[in-house]
């Protein structure tokens, strides 16, 4: 009789236990997401997490949110992709109010880096574009965004994204703008030529390719000497921080979960000092400086958030508002012979 009681039991927590569907971007990111914060957060309140993958953007968050049939709850995005979906009302505001401590007892609001939270979301990583290379070319070892242009210096073919974004302010800062001011001038019709000119330079020494993961292989295997990516792509070759263009991934809450209370708290846990400490495992750099204090001098070495003075953030505001257009002429010039 007791076997019965105990088994009706197990299966009525089961049964009545809550769930939350968590989305965010998979592979080696979405493993350590699931390690540092997935599971733990399972283990200490016993809610079922449905964790799933997504490509990115905003689309399918807007047809669920216009169409009010919401399926997430909480979804991993990027800055860029954050500050769209919070003008357009898809997501829930949020502030650092429901937010715990750091461990060293710091206020959330003083414990998050400047920056790394946003009225949409929680700040879950740094993560930035950086350009690398495998060994001395010509004789010599970049340092500098202008060394990225320099062909001169340093020949051989370049690996980029194929898209406007960074590469139009790498161009820009090459050809000596400020990077404090590169959105300023990126805004004028000569500044965006000024960019495209600057591609002109090296535009017959470029490999393009549309995925961040066709880098480590092309420097492995000699079809470029330097290649622009993530920077968890990068960790086995040398990384150039010089005016590396890092952003943010934050956790938001669509609008129109049915379950905000229990999202909220597992933001809180997920980014509390600990887990955020866990996103060294690909590279990533915490949004606490809490969590940096857990991590050794050569695990920070590797991380944007070490480098934060090194580099530029990435303009999302900028490129919701410009990017179709810069996107396009961008296009126009790879048509160009």
């Amino acid at each position: 009789m007791k076997k019965i009681i105990l088994i009706l039991s197990v299966i009525f927590v089961f049964v009545n236990a809550e769930s939350l569907t968590v989305i965010s971007w998979g592979g080696a990111y979405g493993d350590a997401q699931k390690k540092h914060m997935i599971d733990p957060f399972s283990k200490l309140t016993g809610t079922k997490v449905y964790f799933n993958d997504y490509k990115g953007g905003v689309a399918e968050i807007k047809a669920q949110v216009d169409s009010k049939a919401v399926k997430w709850d909480v979804v991993d995005l990027e800055y860029i992709d954050v500050d769209k979906a919070c003008s357009e009302n898809m997501l829930l505001r949020l502030d650092t109010s429901f937010l715990k401590k750091g461990d060293d007892d710091s206020d959330a609001a003083d414990d998050f880096y400047k920056g790394a939270t946003h009225e949409c979301a929680i700040g879950n990583i740094y993560w930035s574009v950086v350009y690398a290379y495998k060994d001395s070319i010509n004789g010599k070892k970049p340092t500098t965004i202008k060394d990225f242009f320099n062909l001169k210096k340093f020949p051989g073919k370049r690996g980029m994204r194929k898209r406007a974004q960074v590469n139009f302010e790498w161009a820009l800062i090459a050809d000596g703008v400020n990077k404090n001011k590169v959105y300023d001038m990126l805004e004028t019709k000569a500044g965006q030529e000024r960019a495209l000119k600057k591609l002109d330079t090296i535009k017959d020494h470029i490999v393009w390719y549309d995925s961040w993961s066709q880098a480590p292989q092309g420097l492995n295997d000699g079809t470029f000497v330097m290649a622009q990516s993530g920077n968890g792509r990068l960790i086995d070759f040398t990384i150039v921080w010089d005016s590396h263009a890092y952003d943010l991934d934050g956790w938001g809450i669509l609008r129109g979960s049915k379950k905000v209370e229990l999202a909220k708290r597992f933001i809180n846990f997920a980014t509390s000092t600990i887990p955020l400490s866990g996103m060294k495992d690909v590279n990533y750099g915490p949004t606490r400086k809490s969590s940096g204090k857990l991590l050794s001098e050569k695990e920070k070495s590797k991380l944007p958030s070490a480098h934060l003075k090194e580099g530029f953030k990435v303009n999302g505001g900028f490129w919701s508002d410009y990017g179709t257009e810069l996107n396009e002429k961008f296009n126009a010039w790879l048509l160009k012979k």
